[in-house]
């Protein structure tokens, strides 16, 4: 299998300047606020961007150097396949985050509900709707009993090798 590779299209800019103490969900991050610096060669890809609400970002996560096939989540004392896990360490480090966008200025779009590290290369940004992307679920896993924790859970760099 041959290598792929990425290049970044932007900065994501936030209060975060080190893991620690990030939120690790954009859910438990309200009213934290950014913005994404879209690089100028793609300020034509933000067309029309500025008519919804929220975005996905999908990100580099920089600061991961190594990963292992099971790890102990943020929200859990107990070990888990990284796969049944949102853990940043990963055989591939890509984040996603659905985020608030609350107006573009430019090549910049200013955003809330953040849990991005300061300074972490952007790859892409699709729109967020909620008819394509808001599944009515069964079952969350390991979660159902942990989910409650996600307002106060914070990065502790337990991924940072």
């Amino acid at each position: 299998m041959s290598e792929i590779r990425y290049r970044p299209i932007g900065i994501i800019h936030s209060p975060f300047k080190e893991p620690k103490g990030t939120p690790i969900q954009p859910a438990g991050a309200r009213g934290v606020k950014g913005t994404v610096e879209v690089f100028p060669e793609f300020a034509g890809c933000l067309k029309d961007i500025e008519k919804f609400s929220h975005i996905i970002l999908i990100y580099h996560f920089h600061l991961i150097k190594g990963w292992e096939p099971e790890v102990k989540p943020f929200m859990d004392d107990n070990p888990h396949g990284v796969f049944a896990t949102r853990a940043p360490a990963r055989p591939n480090p890509i984040g996603i985050s659905t985020v608030r966008l609350v107006r573009v200025d430019g090549n910049i779009l200013h955003i809330e509900e953040v849990d991005i590290v300061d300074g972490t290369n952007l790859l892409d940004i699709k729109p967020y709707v909620p008819e394509f992307d808001v599944r009515e679920v069964g079952k969350k896993g390991w979660l159902d009993e942990n989910v409650h924790k996600l307002p106060s859970a914070r990065d502790d760099e337990r991924f940072i090798k």
